[in-house]
């Protein structure tokens, strides 16, 4: 058997790394032989375990750094952090999301500032500030993108405004910093149910739309953001639906 794609050498940047998603993600890409810098919110205890548990399997391959992605001071400040880690960046994962719902009538502009900040905004100005690293290193950028970005979730309208911007993002950014950067996202369906937000009847629910009757789970999701990071890189401006088939359920 052939083995698989190898990130050795090669230094990636995760935020919102510390757990569910961003923990598989960060896991995927340090399996393959990258550096990992995990990024972080306030989740210092299960980040702080993370990079233990990385660093037992090999050493000087896994760092932490904290920030605030609504604070603007705080994007410089993360590649500076990866670049002096890493002595360069190949790899950015625009994982940190803010997700919770806006019913009409409800939502305030403390609400779009939050949920376009986390989901839009920070992800754009961080990528602005990583392009010229990543540049030199012939790098990548993946985005956490949601199949909500083209189907609205009821209840959700801001957080699915914001994914859409993500969305679009994706294809801006492949075509401004092509050649060097590729940059293409991921969408996932049920992946990992929000902690201790929907009743199993409406779980239920999701998963009779979907084609292949269940989540996706952390480990598939993990699997795509690694093909768009080591598969062929004639590949850019793409977002590939991590859903079971709901995106195609009518």
């Amino acid at each position: 058997m052939e083995p698989g794609p190898t990130l050795d050498g090669k230094t990636a940047l995760v935020t919102g790394g510390a757990a569910r998603l961003g923990a598989a993600i960060v896991r995927r890409l340090h399996a393959a032989g990258a550096r990992v810098l995990i990024h972080y919110r306030r989740s210092a205890q299960p980040a702080e375990a993370l990079r233990d548990e990385l660093l037992q399997r090999r050493p000087d391959s896994a760092a932490l750094v904290q920030g605030d992605l609504l604070d603007p001071t705080s994007w410089p400040r993360l590649v500076t952090a990866a670049v002096e880690f890493g002595g360069g960046l190949d790899v950015l994962i625009n994982n940190a999301s803010s997700f919770y719902p806006t019913p009409i009538g409800d939502a305030t502009t403390a609400h779009w500032d939050d949920l376009f900040g986390s989901n839009a905004r920070a992800p754009f100005f961080l990528s602005q500030a990583a392009a010229p690293r990543l540049r030199e290193r012939g790098g990548c950028i993946v985005n956490m993108v949601d199949i909500h970005a083209e189907r609205p979730y009821a209840d959700h309208a801001v957080y699915c405004m914001a994914k859409a911007a993500n969305a679009m993002m994706v294809k801006a950014l492949a075509r401004d910093l092509a050649p060097e950067i590729r940059v293409n996202g991921i969408a996932p369906g049920a992946a990992l149910w929000p902690e201790g937000y929907m009743a199993d009847a409406q779980r239920r629910a999701i998963l009779d739309r979907i084609p292949l009757g269940r989540p996706a789970g952390a480990d598939q999701i993990a699997d795509a953001v690694m093909c768009m990071v080591t598969g062929p890189d004639y590949i850019t401006g793409q977002i590939l639906a991590v859903d079971g088939g709901r995106s195609v359920q009518q």
